[in-house]
């Protein structure tokens, strides 16, 4: 019993070491808010937004992927097309630190083994946290609450990649982050006895985009992919 149970398990390593492949990389590029503060566009980047993103391949057409970004957001009133905004003139940024995993789906096989050079659209969804720091507004300015809160969220990114050279990938993608939070921009305290401050429209939470592009460097052994 003790032989196969030391066979299986050793099986089971070799399978496991021969049936993924990895990426390590980078992501770089900008960040834009949507919410009760600043403009309203929804692909207007105007903060640097950067980062570290891993994938585990796990078929040809779809991937466990997790990154971190750090980035600042940032509202302007003037900079809406709102004319009650840009009368009311508010501004805030916040720094935020944003974790993020889920799943990347391709639309055309991607096998990173064939030696051929590959290009995909793809999609990623999944689940996102960011810590940021809580304001309010007192008399039309950023006031800080001296605490920090984490807004979970749901990641929507599409993009296209491609192998251009050996084992690095290029990619470019657009991904907006929808939160179940309104406390992003300041217009609801975090603190409950300062409420009073709130504004806005209470029915809609904040958003945030990141458009940028990720470079990863593939390494492991060729993969037995599982069955689609």
């Amino acid at each position: 019993m003790r032989h196969l149970i030391i066979l299986t398990l050793s099986i089971l390593s070799v399978h496991f070491s021969y049936s993924q492949i990895n990426e390590i990389g980078v992501f770089a590029g900008g960040s834009n808010f949507i919410g009760d503060v600043g403009a309203t566009n929804y692909i207007s980047p105007n903060q640097l937004a950067i980062g570290g993103i891993y994938k585990w391949n796990r078929s040809k057409r779809h991937s466990y992927r997790a990154s971190i970004i750090f980035s600042e957001l940032e509202g302007i009133d003037t900079n809406s097309d709102d004319p009650r905004r840009i009368q009311r003139g508010y501004e805030f940024s916040s720094q935020i630190i944003e974790f993020s995993m889920g799943i990347e789906f391709t639309f055309i096989d991607f096998n990173l083994h064939t030696g051929e050079k590959l290009g995909t659209p793809y999609l990623f969804t999944g689940v996102s946290v960011a810590n940021h720091d809580n304001h309010y507004f007192l008399n039309g300015s950023q006031t800080p609450e001296n605490t920090a809160s984490w807004a979970y969220g749901i990641p929507m990114a599409l993009g296209f990649k491609t192998n251009f050279l050996g084992n690095f990938i290029l990619g470019i993608e657009v991904g907006a982050r929808y939160t179940f939070s309104d406390e992003l921009d300041g217009s609801i305290p975090d603190d409950k006895f300062r409420q009073q401050y709130r504004f806005g429209n209470i029915n809609n939470n904040d958003w945030y985009v990141f458009s940028g592009i990720t470079l990863t460097y593939t390494f492991g052994e060729n993969p037995c992919y599982c069955v689609e």
